[in-house]
């Protein structure tokens, strides 16, 4: 079969059409024709630093997360599934476990659901890994009805998500970004959209609160983690997505609030409950068959091909929504 393969990691690595193995199905896992696969971040940083991350797969390197397709054979022990089921998920390209930039996929049926069914399937595509995120950045947090979450970068791959999320768990929600594109989006999804540039952290949250956010889910981290500490209410949740940094906790002990970090490649990673993540794809599926759950997918279009276009199209910083490649 076709497959884009790295031989070589870096900024200046290219992916390379090769042939490779068709893969055999094997117990508790499913063979999938892929339809289309969507760009994560943490993708590009894999195919740019390489070995610096400890996830990344030996090379050649076949990368790809997430894919939306239709089950082409079944192993023994898989339940829930049959030969022509239209599916999604996040199951490999990273660690030894084989990427989605090419036509199959054997992969645990546990990292596997059923496809919402008013989305096609380079929608589809967009949703696992971000989806996932979003989903259990609230959860985890404790987000119901009533409660004042804010989202930063309420316009991102995770943080479009998160505002319908919250939206459907009750919540009243506002989100960050900034310029009248991300406004559209954060207001498309019905919160309420706070400027980043022009409004202080003390000033937005006087004026939207009393005493502070519930949950602040924050998709941006590293230094903004402190605008979030400032922005929760005592005894507050944050979750955040990047905290790959150092920071003085102390303004959080005085509020009495948690701090949860999502790092949601751990079941792939280290095969740890990963029917975790089948039952939240399924989860997700039936909020998105009752519209309550829509991606926004970037316009162009880029075939299996294009990939190494798609890849530089989400590090150019243009991409509205997630970058789809299809098959």
């Amino acid at each position: 079969m076709k497959a884009m393969l790295i031989n070589n990691y870096g900024e200046n690595g290219n992916f390379e059409v090769s042939e490779i193995a068709k893969p055999t199905v094997k117990a508790n896992h499913v063979l999938v024709k892929i339809a289309a696969s969507s760009v994560n971040t943490i993708d590009t940083m894999i195919k740019n630093m390489g070995t610096d991350l400890p996830l990344s797969p030996a090379t050649p390197a076949l990368l790809g997360m997430d894919f939306s397709g239709t089950i082409e054979s079944v192993g023994d022990g898989v339940e829930g599934f049959k030969v022509g089921d239209e599916v999604y998920g996040c199951a490999g390209g990273l660690a030894d476990l084989p990427g989605t930039l090419t036509e199959y996929i054997v992969a645990d049926s546990n990292l596997v659901a059923h496809k919402p069914k008013g989305l096609t399937m380079r929608e589809t595509a967009a949703l696992p890994l971000v989806a996932i995120t979003a989903y259990e950045g609230l959860t985890r947090a404790g987000v119901k009805e009533g409660q004042k979450v804010l989202v930063h970068g309420g316009s991102g791959g995770v943080g479009h998500l998160a505002v319908q999320l919250a939206k459907y768990f009750g919540a009243e929600v506002f989100a960050t970004g900034t310029g009248d594109n991300q406004k559209a989006i954060v207001e498309k999804f019905g919160a309420t959209f706070i400027d980043f540039k022009t409004e202080k952290v003390a000033d937005y949250t006087a004026k939207y609160t009393n005493g502070g956010f519930d949950v602040v889910f924050d998709t941006v981290g590293g230094a903004n983690l402190t605008n979030s500490i400032e922005a929760v209410a005592l005894n507050g949740h944050i979750s955040t997505t990047v905290s790959l940094c150092e920071l003085d906790l102390t303004p959080l002990h005085f509020k009495g609030a948690s701090l949860h970090v999502v790092f949601m490649l751990i079941p792939m990673l280290h095969n740890f409950k990963r029917d975790a993540h089948g039952n939240i794809l399924e989860r997700l599926a039936e909020i998105s068959n009752e519209g309550h759950l829509t991606p926004i997918v970037d316009e162009n279009k880029f075939s299996l091909e294009e990939v190494g276009d798609a890849y530089a199209h989400l590090q150019s910083g243009k991409a509205i929504g997630k970058i789809v490649v299809e098959n």
